[in-house]
């Protein structure tokens, strides 16, 4: 049996996987350059190797000492922000290591893989539910870089033969349910652990970017999705190419939205606490409403997402960051 390389997986969802990966009996392997990632919120059973994407001769090595069948591919910059700030910075890492990646793959006649996309590929996109045939028009770098790797890897599948899931996710959040490992970031821009830092005592206050949007409070809105969830469509996924699926993609989501103020609120709920915010104007980039329909996930890849209540989700957040307050870092 041949292992699942998953490459990124020191990092927030690529960690998570692997956990899933491990608990589910898989034979699992770790590529990740711990730029964004962290070393202990790796599975000790997974083998790790410390390396980058964008280096041909060390991937080729790899894949030529391991009996890889299937990569799960997670190694991305996905700062919004600073993407729109630093454009080539995303380019250089996420399209072009991509591009070494699957090369080496397709070289090594590896020809699964499982790419985590994202929803950013569509930009402002409709008030409902967003399918997956909704069109693809970014408005920042980083969605762009995404959906340029979709691009690649249907054309790599028509050119080469590879084998290819996209899995356009929508906001991810919370911890494994033991709080075994959690979300931790060096420059954190996710919301929910913002606002339980506030909890926490370790902010002042949260800022709300944009309080004039189209939505119920003025808040931008988004579909919050469980990264235990995530982590199980991935394992799905790639069942899916190994027994023979074709290459296509889905959305994610738990087709919910909640705005930024009924996420703060609701982190009140579950810590106890008064959450100070300040509002700000909006930033660029950023769409006012995102929220997704994964009626295509449900049918074909059997998927169904475990947490769905919002207060629970964030409860399995603030086990983690109570206990883990500076996160990895010591």
């Amino acid at each position: 049996m041949g292992c699942v390389l998953v490459v990124g997986g020191a990092g927030y969802i690529g960690s998570h996987t692997v956990y899933s990966l491990v608990e589910g009996g898989y034979n699992v392997l770790v590529l990740d350059n711990l730029s964004t990632g962290f070393k202990e919120a790796i599975h000790k059973s997974a083998k790790f190797y410390e390396g980058d994407i964008k280096d041909k001769d060390f991937l080729d090595s790899l894949f030529k000492k391991e009996k890889i069948d299937s990569v799960i591919h997670f190694a991305a910059f996905s700062r919004v922000e600073e993407s729109m700030k630093d454009p080539f910075k995303y380019y250089e890492n996420n399209v072009v290591g991509t591009k070494t990646l699957v090369e080496t793959m397709i070289k090594n006649n590896v020809k699964n893989i499982v790419f985590s996309s994202t929803a950013a590929v569509y930009g402002n996109a409709v008030d409902g539910p967003i399918d997956e045939n909704q069109n693809k028009e970014p408005t920042n770098c980083y969605g762009d870089t995404k959906l340029t790797i979709e691009n690649m890897l249907k054309w790599a599948g028509f050119a080469h033969g590879l084998k290819f899931v996209c899995l356009r996710y929508f906001n991810a959040c919370g911890a494994h349910k033991k709080g075994l490992i959690g979300e931790s970031h060096k420059n954190e821009s996710h919301l929910i652990p913002l606002v339980l830092q506030v909890a926490l005592k370790q902010r002042e206050y949260i800022s709300v970017f944009g309080i004039d949007y189209k939505t119920k409070d003025g808040s931008a809105v988004r579909d919050y999705v469980h990264v235990l969830d995530l982590a199980k469509a991935h394992i799905l996924a790639i069942e899916y190419l190994k027994n023979g699926g074709k290459s296509d993609i889905f959305n994610l989501g738990n087709g919910v939205g909640f705005s930024v103020k009924e996420i703060i609120k609701a982190a009140e709920n579950v810590t106890k606490t008064k959450i100070n915010f300040k509002e700000e104007k909006r930033r660029p980039g950023d769409p006012p409403i995102l929220v997704a329909c994964s009626n295509k996930a449900k049918k074909i890849l059997n998927w169904e997402p475990e947490f769905k209540d919002i207060e629970q989700i964030i409860k399995t957040a603030y086990l983690w960051h109570k206990n883990n307050p500076n996160g990895f870092s010591t």
